[in-house]
């Protein structure tokens, strides 16, 4: 595989052997947090049940212990809240011999916990082992995020490519950057939190096993590569083909992330690239920075190109981040679809000026073997091909910034919130910047909820804010489409309008279950997280906060009375939600196995809602 260039390689500025955020303070304090983290998220999903000492009730911080398998016992402050969540304070964690009421020794480190509490959380002897690799992962990656870490006003100040280096990960899932596969040297070089962008190689495929799918302004390749190559790279393409004795119109071109060729491509597509059906190429010298997700890349030198996402065979976060083969070739199609209803919805187009950044491009490249033997993992069926999505910063007006909701958890080093600074800058009080945050976000999808029967996963990395010069929030993009796009499996009117390729490869859901999307991505996996963090440092009561939410949704209920019977039909303020867990299914479902298809979230139990009028 051709070198990078030299000026562009990652290489250059890291080495395995820097590693100076692996220091004991930095360590101690990424690990408190983690375990503070591990605490709330298994108590929240009933994966432990901490018993009160001295119960705070709803709202309120009471003190609570968990026995570890050696008869040692944890103690604990935590604040009880919405959905029966928990917030552990990080510095309250201690260790005592017995259930006593002495002070105890400070207990900091979540990797021990795992293995003094494995009959406590329930683990077989191989998900623990695999489970202490993926949190020290995690671990190490919060350390180097630690280690450079900006303040808020900083933070402020960054374009949105930039400040996807800076978050910290899911806020739900425990083991949010295990990214099982890379090395050291990998995560210093292609994770966001490295910050080091990359130049991506690009490879021929033969039209023999490859194919191409775009919307109707790139409906043929030719189209894509006019706009995402320049000319004189199209020609070095082309050059490396001929000199080979091959016909470039004969190949589809895409580009592949450096590690997938040498960990997955080169060693299982090796009777290809013998064949001549893949081609290595050289960059486009484009430099691109990876994203939250990490198999995505936003092109930093040319904005106005695509931003690409690859196949990257690591598992991380519950699954693979494989491209699945139906998935990436229906991508342009569910685009056109979506896209089609916003573009002749009024409300949509111009009311909310909603951006849905599409998949409009996709290459598939399919295994000869694997991908039709059902009972292989799913991972095998994923290895190669590429999704082109339209660049976020050319849909945006003069003026405007962007930044993912994820964004708005962050707290800086000196603990002060991503979120309290833009309020601060936007010169309005806590509420009624809440409440523009909230007119932002809700009223295009719940739109799409009940009068389409549809629902996008609005959770932190999809869902991206668009603030006006002062950082007020005026409107939502959304991305991801093919992956996170559901429809209700109750018929509505309005699908009729899907093409059968569409309705083939999207997935369907009963409507009670369809506004899991809202209540999970959104309520459950960004505001159980924000409103807390609005109370202590916006003095926005987290009751005040909900009140905002549910306000939002009546109103647009207001705004359209011929739809009551879909507000009925995807009731969003029902008494109870059931409770999707993330984190029991890698400890008591699915673990490290490997399966034919991508697992999902568990359900356990019921919560409250919030946005239930009695509550």
């Amino acid at each position: 595989m051709p070198t990078y260039p030299a000026s562009h390689h990652p290489a250059e500025r890291h080495t395995p052997l820097e590693t100076p955020e692996l220091n004991r303070t930095v360590w101690d304090r990424v690990a408190a947090g983690l375990l503070a983290k591990m605490l709330g998220e298994f108590a929240y999903e009933e994966v432990v049940e901490p018993v009160p000492r001295t119960d705070g009730g709803a709202g309120r911080t009471g003190t609570y212990t968990l026995p570890l398998d050696d008869g040692a016992i944890l103690s604990f402050h935590a604040r009880r809240g919405v959905y029966g969540s928990w917030r552990v304070d990080p510095g309250s964690i201690t260790e005592t011999a017995t259930a006593g009421p002495d002070d105890g020794t400070p207990f900091r480190d979540p990797l021990r916990f795992l293995a003094r509490g494995r009959r406590l959380l329930g683990l077989d002897g191989a998900t623990l082992g695999h489970l202490i690799r993926e949190l020290t992962a995690t671990l190490t990656a919060d350390a180097r995020l630690d280690h450079h870490a900006l303040r808020a006003p900083q933070l402020a100040e960054l374009p949105y490519a930039e400040l996807e280096g800076h978050q910290t990960g899911h806020p739900w899932l425990v083991a949010n950057k295990g990214r099982l596969g890379f090395s050291a040297t990998d995560a210093a070089r292609f994770t966001p939190e490295a910050r080091t962008p990359t130049a991506l190689p690009w490879i021929a495929v033969s039209t023999r096993i490859a194919g191409y799918r775009g919307v109707s302004r790139l409906a043929a390749p030719e189209d894509l590569y006019d706009r995402e190559l320049d000319p004189h790279v199209r020609e070095s393409f082309d050059a490396v083909l001929r000199d080979r004795g091959l016909a470039p119109e004969d190949y589809l071109f895409l580009p592949v992330h450096p590690w997938q060729w040498d960990e997955w491509i080169v060693p299982l597509f090796a009777p290809a690239i013998a064949d001549g059906d893949i081609v290595p190429l050289h960059t486009d010298d484009d430099l691109r920075l990876p994203q939250q997700s990490i198999r995505t890349f936003t092109n930093v030198d040319r904005p106005d190109r695509h931003t690409v996402k690859l196949p990257l065979s690591i598992l991380n976060t519950l699954v693979w981040r494989g491209l699945p083969t139906e998935r990436t070739l229906a991508a342009p199609a569910v685009t056109a679809w979506v896209q089609g209803l916003c573009d002749g919805d009024p409300f949509l187009r111009d009311t909310c000026g909603v951006i849905l950044l599409g998949e409009v491009a996709s290459v598939t490249v399919e295994h000869p073997l694997y991908d039709h033997l059902p009972e292989t993992p799913y991972q095998f069926k994923e290895i190669l091909g590429a999704i082109w999505r339209e660049p976020l910063q050319p849909r945006l007006a003069p003026g405007e910034r962007a930044r993912t909701l994820a964004a708005l958890l962050h707290t800086d080093p000196d603990g002060r919130s991503f979120t309290a600074e833009l309020v601060a800058r936007s010169g309005l009080t806590p509420a009624v910047w809440l409440a523009r945050l909230f007119a932002a976000l809700l009223p295009p999808l719940l739109h799409f909820l009940y009068r389409y029967g549809t629902v996008f996963s609005p959770h932190g990395e999809n869902a991206i804010v668009v603030f006006d010069e002062n950082d007020v929030p005026v409107r939502l993009a959304i991305k991801d489409f093919v992956d996170d796009v559901n429809v209700s499996g109750r018929p509505v009117p309005e699908h009729d309008t899907m093409p059968e390729d569409v309705r083939a490869i999207l997935l369907t859901e009963d409507p009670a279950f369809l506004t899991q999307f809202i209540h999970s991505g959104l309520f459950v996996g960004v505001f159980r997280y924000l409103s807390p963090l609005c109370e202590e440092q916006l003095g926005v009561p987290e009751g005040e906060f909900w009140s905002l939410v549910r306000a939002e949704i009546l109103r647009h209920h207001a705004r359209f009375p011929e739809l009551k019977e879909r507000f009925e039909i995807f009731d969003m303020l029902t008494p109870t939600i059931e409770r999707l867990c993330l984190n029991r299914n890698r400890l008591h479902l699915d673990g490290y196995r490997d399966r034919p298809e991508r697992p999902h979230a568990a359900v356990h139990g019921r919560v409250p809602n919030p946005l239930h009028p009695s509550v």
